[in-house]
């Protein structure tokens, strides 16, 4: 079975208060996207990959410009998974530690599942506060679901979910929803008139004659702003028409999770975020904010320029998804 696992970007994130299990309460609105996919593939441990297999050959035994190899693969201890993950920028974690690996046991140990095979191509990019990982693993419990007949409903499967992450849930559904809780507590949203299919915009990293580092320098902020800008002009974004959801990845940013949450204070918004998602969306740009943008821009002020690009060239609201580094824009 072959699927493609989507990512999403947040309309609005309030972060509330601190829980007493270290977590945060947050509230906001996931939207999925599918510009930008990776390729998961799961079939019976004694099948061969009839379209992943042959994708992985492209990668062969290549080392990325970071120094970690391009093809990672393990098998588990008892020999009932081998994970197979391939990344262009290499993988630097361990497979069997993967959400799609972590899925796998968490369903294995109720349904004692048959062995598989997992092949994912990570094609979204990571540390962008797109979900990727997310999204890999609820996908991962919907094609073992699917496989296996286990007859779990959604919401059964979203309880799965968020016992890997506080976005995972929200994947189960692919559907615009209000989280909050962790963001694991979800609820139907009618989200009208915005298409969610629209470009990735890929900001390329800058290119230094310096010799290598294990740990190069970030982007400066004038490359980031002069590249978007190039692009934008390339592509004739500028209508000014709010119907269409794209995505800015600026490579080479990544921002952990861990990291945006020690720079902000929790803290109520002084709008709710239903109230302010009921109005129209040309009002957005003053009153739907993601509370990690001051901090992550602050630590990151390579990307802090991207939103006042994407509205000098007519978008009608944009804002840093998640907890960065990717942006979103509607035009």
């Amino acid at each position: 079975m072959l699927t493609r696992p989507n990512v999403k970007v947040n309309f609005g994130l309030n972060v509330l208060r601190r829980r007493e299990d270290g977590f945060h309460d947050i509230e906001t609105l996931f939207v999925p996207y599918s510009g930008l996919s990776d390729n998961l593939e799961i079939i019976c441990g004694d099948d061969y990959s009839r379209t992943m297999g042959s994708i992985l050959e492209g990668y062969g035994n290549k080392v990325a410009e970071s120094g970690h190899p391009c093809v990672k693969q393990a098998i588990s201890t008892d020999g009932k998974l081998m994970i197979t993950i391939a990344r262009r920028e290499g993988v630097d974690w361990e497979p069997l530690e993967d959400l799609c690996a972590k899925a796998y046991f968490l369903l294995e140990k109720g349904f004692n599942l048959p062995a598989v095979k997992i092949f994912l191509e990570k094609c979204s990019p990571v540390g962008a506060g797109l979900g990727g990982g997310s999204s890999d693993a609820a996908f991962t419990l919907k094609m073992l679901n699917s496989m296996f007949s286990l007859k779990l409903d959604e919401n059964t499967l979203a309880s799965y979910a968020s016992r890997l992450g506080s976005d995972c849930a929200f994947f189960i559904f692919n559907r615009p929803m209000r989280g909050s809780g962790r963001g694991e507590v979800l609820s139907e949203f009618n989200l009208e008139g915005i298409r969610l299919d629209g470009f990735p915009l890929r900001i390329p990293a800058q290119e230094s004659s310096a010799p290598k580092s294990p740990a190069p320098e970030s982007p400066a902020p004038e490359h980031i702003a002069r590249a978007l800008e190039d692009i934008l002009s390339t592509n004739g974004f500028g209508s000014g028409s709010a119907a269409t959801l794209h995505v800015v990845i600026p490579e080479g940013v990544g921002v952990r999770t861990s990291e945006a949450y020690r720079g902000i204070t929790p803290h109520l918004p002084e709008i709710p975020l239903e109230q302010v998602l009921s109005l129209p969306v040309e009002k957005w740009k003053d009153t739907l904010c993601n509370d990690f943008e001051e901090s992550v821009f602050r630590a990151h002020p390579e990307i802090s320029g991207i939103k006042d690009v994407l509205y000098r060239h007519g978008a009608v609201y944009a804002a840093m998804s998640g907890s960065g580094s990717a942006f979103f824009f509607l035009g």
